[in-house]
């Protein structure tokens, strides 16, 4: 323990006061989980990266912002967004490869943002090696294995998130990347359980929303399932069927079941 505390006490974030204050007032706006936050949270961590361009996990956070508005569905410039997004994760990583909170942060950018798993599990991995204990890192780690097909190897890294952080900003991602894991395993029920814990915590989750549909659908709840389809489809009317296939996930057997339960609940094609 006493390396550890010397090993973060030589690892100074940032000299500037103003420069750290505008990183925890951008972290601030981010676990507000609205668009409105999330830009807020970028133009901070921008403000941030002006005053000390060598602030390595400002830089992964602000990549990492990126992540949040798609998941929401709040990016604009999908191609620039992710350009930019994938600019800072870089950024960071060339300025500390040995944090484990710049190293989550990349992993979900990998992961899900840019959709290259295997970066992003690489990414997972190192930072639990470095700090098993960092919650973050577990989410991460979790649902880079549920894009690759792993799931109980996910819900390992998600069950330990959420017995290190139980009351964590981040807790109704986990268990979405519980539900997920748990229904592409083919437990249905587990699945619906989780999906359904998902929703009371954060009810305007959009992962969490698709994931409760699918559940409901496998498990035979169809008018359910169908509702939960027409309130999805009120407020984003362009998902379709056809969209899974650009998903971060790997295996054709993850898609095609995400397909049916959709079909089931009524996504069109």
């Amino acid at each position: 323990m006493s390396g550890a505390e010397i090993a973060r006490a030589r690892r100074k974030p940032t000299e500037s006061l103003q420069a750290y204050d505008y990183y925890l007032r951008s972290s601030f706006n981010v676990y507000l989980w609205t668009r409105e936050g999330s830009d807020e949270a970028l133009r901070l961590a921008k403000l941030a990266i002006s005053l000390d361009p060598a602030f390595a996990i400002v830089h992964a956070s602000a990549a990492n912002i990126f992540g949040q508005k798609k998941g929401f569905g709040w990016i604009e410039d999908a191609a620039k967004e992710r350009a930019e997004s994938r600019q800072l994760a870089e950024r960071a990583m060339q300025l500390d490869q040995d944090d484990p909170l710049v190293l989550a942060h990349a992993a979900q950018v990998y992961s899900y943002l840019l959709e290259e798993p295997e970066t992003g599990s690489a990414f997972a991995a190192r930072a639990v090696a470095l700090d098993p204990n960092l919650a973050m890192a577990r989410l991460w780690a979790g649902q880079a294995q549920n894009y690759l097909g792993n799931h109980d190897a996910a819900i390992e890294q998600f069950s330990a998130a959420i017995r290190l952080s139980p009351i964590d900003p981040h807790l109704f991602l986990m268990q979405t990347g519980m539900a997920f894991a748990h229904f592409l395993a083919g437990r249905y029920e587990e699945g619906l359980s989780w999906a359904t814990i998902a929703i009371q915590r954060q009810p305007n989750y959009p992962s969490a929303r698709r994931i409760l549909m699918a559940s409901l659908a496998m498990t035979g709840r169809i008018a359910e399932a169908r509702r939960v389809c027409d309130a999805i489809l009120q407020t984003d009317a362009a998902l379709r069927i056809s969209g899974i296939k650009s998903t971060p996930f790997r295996r054709l057997e993850d898609v095609e079941k995400l397909g049916q339960a959709w079909r089931i609940a009524g996504v069109p094609e």
